[in-house]
């Protein structure tokens, strides 16, 4: 499509303007003609059906009726005055009203001529009526082949200055005037012919004005079909960019992999296990930069593939970081790494926010110099200060957590950039995944190790507190720890949920008598204290830990088999997830206890219901996209990756996997899309004001 208006402001497309082109700016983020065009209808109303007034019930919304004007008055409706009148379809009458546009519509109608009548039905006394109908002789309407009305999405603002869904139709049909009709095609003629596509002038037509519900159908193919095409493509190519990126070569599993796989690794890797680490092995001695995500559902043992991909780094006389996304998860990694690196004579340090100066001084001097073979930390690591001697290999850890732009900083950290693995326990379904993450190769973990054990999920309600009450009792006397999570710290005025410090009051009354330790821990404070808290649940000194989500990601206490969610129904499934997975880690059973109020929404029960079946954290991830739609899972929203126009990667899934599959033939074949079959394609990359930022080929 490389009609060179369609970079054009609308203001320019006729019945638009300076300052309704603002307010289109402003309201529905339309500033050019490829916009207004690709601004789709939402649904669309069916003029070829005419109801008779008597057929008319409480679930029509819209009707179109056939008969003639009875009766036509003006009218006093409290402070305002008004038009009524009655439309007689030759057996019924049914009351027509308008508020506005008074005179027009006197002078408009004619009583006992025919009218085709078509509006939004309103009740009143359990009859039915019309406000402010559309209306046109019907002699008129016999002309039009308009069968499918066309509804767009509006706003207050625009409404106000009589930009109706009347009004948008004739801009729409404007725009195609200033277009002048020329859409060029995108695809090539292997694609378009396999697929049976029909032309992007026959599809842009029907999306906007369908002629008959199957070439409406037919349009939507086309355009889903194109646009999950290009989404596809555009990460094929920047893959095949990557892969051609110089990376660092390690060849070599040498000392300190071999000492520590031998002698300190206390148990057999799964088979998934060992399938990544082969692959990112293969990376590692191809020449070329590794960009590898690694998923896999909490405790699946994602941390002992970078414990021993880091090792065969440090093997090749590289450094590597690890970067983690809060100061908890970072330390405890420091803890887990430091036990286990400094058995082989390796040196590894802690960098986060809270580091002192002085300590800070001595760490990024050694760092600088080459004596730090690991550094783990947060944030503070993308620091432009922050200077390795050598890094070869860059682990980040919960990579959701990190904005696009903070993790290329590691790419500044070395030339050519690090290898980079990036680890996410928040699982995450295959659609999602290829919108998403195209660009990297994917390895998945899905197989627990041997001995973890399912944690047993349950539902309580408010009703039921007191006896949750009494099986914490039983897992402290058992010498269990328990979390008890609370979605606020303190009492909110607008949402009327349970908060950290009522629910430290309450539980510090039910078990104080018994001498039960009780500890808190919540985002306000500092990490100092936060981290003696964490320390002493760890090391058994506290019995009920009581919590934020602060706790979500990674902290790991083996002794912990209780995890009990406040509000559960308030959570998403991903982090309903994330917190069940912070029990189950030792040997013993673990229970989730999902408490919700007494009565809680169908969606909410949906995910309750999902969480109390399952802890297969991939079938749940699919019901939370399904529930929530691709826009909110991981924070998405915020990205714009998943601003389609019309493709749904839930219900078009069918379609991206064909796109991606062609999209992976058609690179394989043509890796530059060089040759003239192709010509579309790559014109429609280099010259479409979408993609100005694509630079994946040459």
């Amino acid at each position: 499509m490389n009609n060179t208006k369609l970079n054009t402001s609308i203001e320019f497309v006729k019945g638009v303007g300076k300052m309704r082109a603002e307010l289109f700016k402003e309201e529905l983020g339309i500033r050019r003609c490829y916009d207004l065009l690709n601004f789709f209808p939402y649904k669309y109303l069916d003029r070829s059906r005419f109801y008779k007034i008597s057929e008319i019930n409480s679930s029509d919304v819209y009707v179109q009726i056939s008969g003639v004007f009875k009766n036509i008055i003006y009218k006093k409706y409290r402070n305002r005055y008004g038009i009524e009148a009655k439309f007689f379809d030759g057996e019924k009458n049914i009351k027509v009203l308008w508020f506005k546009g008074l005179s027009w519509v006197e002078k408009s109608i004619k009583t006992n001529q025919k009218y085709i009548l078509f509006g939004r039905i309103s009740w009143f006394e359990k009859l039915p009526s019309l406000v402010h109908p559309e209306f046109e002789r019907i002699e008129n309407f016999k002309a039009k082949s308009i069968k499918l009305q066309p509804v767009y999405s509006s706003t207050e603002k625009l409404s106000s200055i009589g930009i109706s869904n009347k009004a948008m139709i004739k801009i729409v049909k404007n725009l195609f005037v200033f277009l002048e009709n020329k859409f060029d095609e995108n695809l090539n003629e292997y694609l378009n012919k396999k697929f049976k596509l029909i032309s992007p002038n026959q599809a842009y037509h029907n999306i906007h004005f369908p002629e008959n519900h199957d070439l409406l159908e037919k349009a939507r193919y086309r355009l889903k079909f194109e646009e999950l095409f290009f989404n596809q493509l555009k990460f094929k190519l920047s893959h095949n960019k990557l892969k051609r990126n110089k990376g660092y070569y390690f060849p070599y599993v040498g000392e300190y992999f071999n000492n520590f796989y031998n002698n300190y690794l206390s148990f057999e890797l799964t088979k998934p296990q060992k399938k990544v680490l082969k692959e990112i092995r293969n990376d590692f001695a191809s020449n070329q930069q590794m960009i590898r995500l690694l998923q896999g559902d909490v405790g699946s043992g994602k941390t002992v593939v970078a414990l021993l991909s880091i090792l065969i780094s440090i093997d090749n006389n590289y450094q590597s970081c690890l970067v983690a996304p809060t100061e908890i998860l970072a330390f405890q990694h420091f803890k887990n790494f430091k036990d286990k690196f400094e058995n082989l004579g390796l040196v590894v340090k802690v960098l986060t926010g809270s580091t002192k100066s002085s300590d800070r001084k001595i760490l990024l001097n050694d760092l600088k110099n080459g004596s730090i073979n690991l550094l783990i930390g947060t944030h503070a690591i993308f620091e432009q200060n922050v200077i390795f001697n050598n890094l070869g290999y860059a682990v980040i850890d919960e990579q959701h957590r990190f904005g696009v732009k903070q993790r290329s900083k590691i790419w500044e950290k070395n030339n050519p950039p690090p290898h980079v693995l990036i680890m996410t326990a928040t699982p995450i379904p295959r659609t999602l995944t290829m919108s998403l993450y195209g660009d990297l190769d994917l390895s998945i973990i899905d197989e627990l190790p041997p001995g973890r054990k399912d944690v047993i999920t349950v539902h309580r309600k408010d009703k039921n507190r007191l006896k949750v009450f009494g099986f914490i009792r039983d897992q402290i006397k058992q010498g269990r720890q328990i979390y008890i999570v609370y979605p606020l710290i303190e009492e909110s005025k607008k949402m009327d949920l349970k908060y950290l410090e009522d629910g430290l009051e309450s539980i510090t009354r039910e078990f104080d008598k018994e001498n039960y330790s009780i500890g808190v821990m919540h985002g306000r404070m500092r990490s100092s204290n936060k981290d003696i808290e964490m320390n002493n649940f760890l090391n058994g000194k506290i019995d009920i830990l009581i919590s934020t989500t602060v706790i979500e990601v990674g902290v790991n206490v083996p002794n912990a088999s209780v995890m009990i969610i406040e509000n559960a129904e308030r959570f998403g499934l991903s982090q309903l997830h994330q917190l069940r997975g912070r029990v189950g880690r030792g040997k013993y059973d673990s229970y989730c206890v999902l408490m919700t109020n007494d009565k809680i929404s169908e969606d909410a029960k949906i995910r309750i219901d999902a969480m109390v079946n399952s802890n297969d954290g991939f079938k749940i991830s699919e019901v939370d996209l399904r529930l929530r739609g691709p826009g909110d899972v991981l924070g998405t929203k915020q990205s714009g990756v998943l601003d389609f126009k019309i493709a749904d990667i839930i219900e078009d899934d069918s379609i991206l996997f064909s796109v991606s599959n062609e999209a992976d033939l058609l690179i394989k074949k043509d890796p530059k899309l060089n040759l003239n079959e192709n010509y579309n394609i790559r014109s429609f990359i280099l010259n479409n004001p979408i993609n100005k930022s694509w630079n994946e080929i040459g």
